[in-house]
């Protein structure tokens, strides 16, 4: 059995100064409530609310005309991060590790 449980809050913001202009315009959107704690908490240690936060995100965007940083695929998966963390172990510790000198004698202990 699969149980979903979706939290979702709702981030609103104004854009621009509120002292200085009155032609502002809310933003809204849902996000997860652990990725929303998470974030609140960076925010906050380093003096931003959350509000600021996407602002600054929004304007660096505009000022630079694209995503003010880099999307890639190249970031490791879960799986290949342990075989990554698993192979520094082997190195580290070979003697812990059988070893093969050759490749049928890999192929048998694989066909046990």
């Amino acid at each position: 059995m699969l149980d979903i449980c979706v939290i979702r809050d709702i981030i609103q913001f104004r854009e621009g100064d509120d002292k200085m202009n009155n032609n502002t315009a809310n933003v809204s959107f849902r996000i997860d409530a652990e990725t929303k704690n998470r974030a609140e908490v960076l925010f906050e240690e380093l003096g931003l609310s959350m509000a600021t936060a996407f602002k600054l995100f929004l304007r660096q965007s505009i000022r630079e005309n694209k995503i003010p940083f880099e999307i890639t695929l190249d970031t490791p998966n879960k799986n290949t991060l342990k075989a990554m963390h698993e192979a520094e172990e082997i190195l580290k510790n070979p003697s812990s590790y059988k070893g093969y000198t050759n490749t049928n004698e890999l192929l048998e202990d694989l066909k046990k």
